[in-house]
């Protein structure tokens, strides 16, 4: 315990912290790590890189995200599978950028999501009222043993136990990074699901509104598989959602998801917008004659509507900047809707602020992580709609130095 003390301690009397923040979404594409300088006003990245799973770990994860063929011995497995895989990104960056391993103080992991379920679930016996839960793998404490750094994991468990949904919790470092006096801003992930924080002009971190909007990328990445026959995994560029045209009747269909009409705050994943639900659109339009690329445009346009919609009935505010982010601001068809859809609104990247998008996940972890070694709450209960402001993260201590 006394040695416990003094790691955090240390780590908390230091201004700027270097830091590593981890993620795998739920595209499930690889580890993205960002190494960053962070203090109490700004975060600079100092290298980032993704490192793409393995096919047969890339395979043996999307088994676990259905209950119908997971094991428990598997997630067993894996958990430790991906926190050695975890720890090995980490080291691989720290060495190749120059920086060392040991000039970092503390990783901040949010691991892989294999199930979240936010709207709770009940059991007969004494304890009848629902309970949310969620999972996220990748062993922190391997992370922490093989790299000797002190490792913040399990972001989300604290907040749905403060009665939040879990997610989203990159709200906190969106509004660490971005927020604006005179702006309204609506920072944009399109990662696996599309998820949005808005940051009304001048207004304090109680203002943030944040949601999960819809899908992003999960559904599109899904039918290009199927429409090519396996041969691509993600529609470059757009190029082949160009090809198609989108069939109003399909998107009309698309657009009354029950998900849509749900009030934030809200989150969803898998369980809605999964390999289940893209495989059952795909099959019945098959079935109907449609061409795979007008199926694939009708699902990039479906993402573009669901988040234009969602600013329309939610935010409530003044837009005037949609900062885009996650692996969809390389659709440059996907890019094109949206910025059509919102317009008057200036459309840009992230990397015109000064921050790779690609790398704005893994950093907002690490900034959450510096949040908990400091004792800091960093969930968003206008977001999450947590009960009350929560320091959230495990704390694994690394070796001592």
């Amino acid at each position: 315990m006394h040695a416990r003390k003094n790691i955090i301690a240390t780590l908390a009397g230091r201004k700027t912290l270097r830091v590593a923040g981890l993620m795998s979404g739920t595209s499930a594409d690889g580890i993205d790590v960002a190494i960053a300088d962070i203090t109490a006003r700004k975060a600079t990245v100092l290298a980032f890189d993704t490192f793409a799973y393995p096919p047969a770990v890339r395979k043996a994860i999307f088994r676990l995200f259905q209950p119908a063929v997971s094991q428990v011995d598997e997630i067993c497995h894996m958990n430790f599978v991906l926190g050695e895989l975890f720890a090995d990104a980490v080291i691989t960056l720290a060495n190749r950028s120059g920086l060392g391993l040991s000039s970092i103080d503390l990783i901040g992991s949010h691991g892989q999501t294999i199930y979240h379920i936010p709207t709770g679930r009940r059991m007969s016996g004494p304890l009848s009222r629902r309970v949310r839960s969620t999972f996220q793998i990748a062993e922190p404490s391997v992370i922490a043993e093989r790299t000797g750094i002190t490792t913040v994991a399990d972001f989300r468990p604290r907040d749905i136990a403060a009665g939040g949904l879990g997610a989203p919790l990159v709200p906190f470092a969106d509004y660490f990074l971005f927020r604006h006096a005179r702006k309204g801003r609506a920072i944009q992930n399109i990662g696996g699901i599309a998820n949005v924080t808005y940051l009304p002009p001048g207004g304090g971190i109680e203002s943030v509104l944040a949601f999960d909007t819809g899908p992003g990328n999960m559904i599109i990445d899904r039918v290009t598989c199927l429409a090519t026959g396996g041969k691509m995994n993600f529609d470059v560029q757009g190029k082949l959602s160009r090809r198609g045209k989108v069939v109003a009747p399909l998107l009309a269909r698309l657009m009354r998801h029950a998900f849509l009409r749900r009030k934030p705050p809200k989150t969803t994943g898998r369980e809605d917008f999964g390999t289940q639900f893209t495989d059952k659109l795909y099959a019945r339009a098959m079935a109907q004659g449609l061409a795979p690329l007008d199926v694939l445009a009708t699902v990039t346009a479906f993402t573009a509507a669901s988040i234009t919609q969602a600013y329309r009935r939610y935010l409530g505010g003044t837009v005037d900047e949609v900062i885009l982010c996650g692996g969809g601001e390389w659709n440059k068809t996907l890019v094109e809707m949206i910025t059509q859809q919102l317009a008057p609104a200036r459309v840009c990247l992230m990397s015109e602020l000064g921050i790779d998008g690609d790398a704005k996940e893994a950093l907002s972890f690490a900034i959450l992580a510096r949040q908990t070694i400091l004792g800091l709450a960093n969930n968003v209960p206008s977001a999450t709609g947590a009960d009350h402001a929560a320091v959230c993260g495990k704390i694994i201590p690394g070796r001592i130095r």
